[in-house]
């Protein structure tokens, strides 16, 4: 069929359009908006019914910009290790937001949002440390070696597993919310057997993504723990005086990974 000029002339503008969107935003301020998302989230739950109908639709946009700042990344060859790191960083806060958000509203244990501190903090302190031999969280030089772990971390299938389990819970405990505040108020009867029901369904939600995030800090536990002995060793090697090893200075020097000329100043 051929083309008309005037729709030859029209496809290279809406290109044009789509390039400059993208030329807008870099994937760090990507991530920085779903911060912020997060935050403007929690503070609209409980606030009437189009606040809290919002509040879900910033939720969706927080989770699934996970992946656009990824691969708006690779797309334009933005991506470094300092933005690798920022992206998990965000994953963090978010999760972290909304769990504690939701401790406090009674929606869920305070072992939860403890628990998920815990395990981020643990797993960014390994990759930290893999982080200084070059190593990265994911990707072709990921500090992951073994097929298990990649497929159970880094492979896309189980980062978008975990980020829709996430969603959902995030939603499902923002509609019970939203549902037995209107009901405490009197707005909606609710009887006892759909409390028990959404209770229950929160419960389920809840208990999956917290097995879900354990189980994926297991291989970075484990794959980690080279690059903490290496650290632990390289430790107790620069507490050794220089002049109790064979070499003497050369051979702290070795030890400490410093250049021949370092020693004295």
């Amino acid at each position: 069929m051929a083309t008309s000029p005037q729709m030859a002339l029209e496809v290279p503008s809406v290109s044009g359009e789509l390039s400059s969107r993208e030329a807008a935003m870099t994937p760090n301020q990507i991530t920085a908006l779903r911060v912020l998302m997060a935050f403007a989230a929690v503070a609209l739950f409980g606030h009437g019914i189009w606040a809290d109908l919002a509040a879900l639709a910033l939720t969706v946009l927080a989770i699934a910009l996970d992946a656009v700042d990824g691969y708006l990344a690779r797309r334009k060859n933005l991506a470094t290790p300092l933005g690798a790191q920022l992206d998990i960083l965000g994953d963090r806060v978010v999760e972290n937001v909304y769990f504690t958000y939701f401790a406090v509203c009674g929606q869920v244990s305070l072992w939860v949002p403890l628990l998920f501190f815990v395990r981020g903090t643990l797993t960014d302190f390994l990759r930290s440390l893999a982080a200084r031999r070059g190593k990265l969280a994911f990707g072709k030089n990921s500090m992951l070696e073994s097929r298990w772990a990649q497929a159970l971390v880094g492979s896309r299938a189980s980062r978008a597993a975990y980020a829709a389990l996430k969603c959902a819970c995030f939603c499902y405990l923002g509609v019970r919310l939203t549902l037995v505040r209107s009901s405490a108020a009197g707005l909606i009867a609710l009887g006892h057997h759909w409390m028990d029901a959404l209770l229950l369904g929160s419960q389920v939600l809840v208990a999956a993504t917290v097995a879900f995030c354990v189980v994926r800090g297991v291989p970075v536990f484990w794959e980690g723990r080279r690059y903490l002995a290496a650290q632990v060793t390289r430790g107790r090697t620069a507490l050794v005086p220089a002049g109790s090893v064979p070499g003497g200075a050369a051979a702290a020097r070795r030890g400490l990974g410093l250049p021949a000329g370092v020693a004295g100043r």
